[in-house]
């Protein structure tokens, strides 16, 4: 009787560590699933990021009075990022203020990015001036001269 006994407990003991590895595996699972969905969100959320940066420094470098004429307001990113959909809202600015640009980029799960600055309207006849400077910039002296301060007082 010692014995049968002595088996049972044994068996229990089995049952309950079995029961106990089940639980501990589970939460494994579920805490890997949610890691990935986590990252999954963060690379979508990087994306929208990056998109809104593009549609923006777009508005900025035409013109937000030109941009609508050459562009769509709304639709669908170009590939790779087909799954993305945007919508850029220009609102006219009074003569010598600035134009409210607001972005909008919506992820393939529907979460929705926005990003919203003010771009002043160019002024002068010239929709594109040359911006190249007038004299030649030697970056190499500048980073020398900038290091060289860091090093003399390290």
């Amino acid at each position: 009787m010692v014995k049968s006994q002595r088996r049972a407990f044994a068996l229990m003991e089995v049952v309950i560590a079995g029961i106990i590895l089940a639980i501990g595996l589970g939460a494994i699972v579920s805490l890997a699933a949610r890691a990935l969905m986590d990252q999954q969100r963060g690379e979508r959320a990087v994306m929208a990021a990056a998109l809104l940066d593009e549609l923006l420094a777009s508005v900025l470098v035409e013109g937000a009075e030109e941009w609508p004429k050459a562009h769509d307001l709304s639709g669908r990113c170009d590939p790779p990022w087909s799954d993305f959909e945007f919508q850029v809202n220009i609102d006219k600015a009074e003569s010598g203020a600035p134009c409210d640009v607001l972005a909008i980029v919506r992820d393939p799960v529907g979460r929705e990015f926005r990003c919203a600055t003010r771009i002043a309207l160019r002024l002068g006849d010239d929709p594109n001036p040359d911006r190249r400077p007038s004299e030649p910039v030697d970056r190499q002296g500048y980073f020398d001269s900038k290091n060289g301060d860091a090093n003399a007082t390290k």
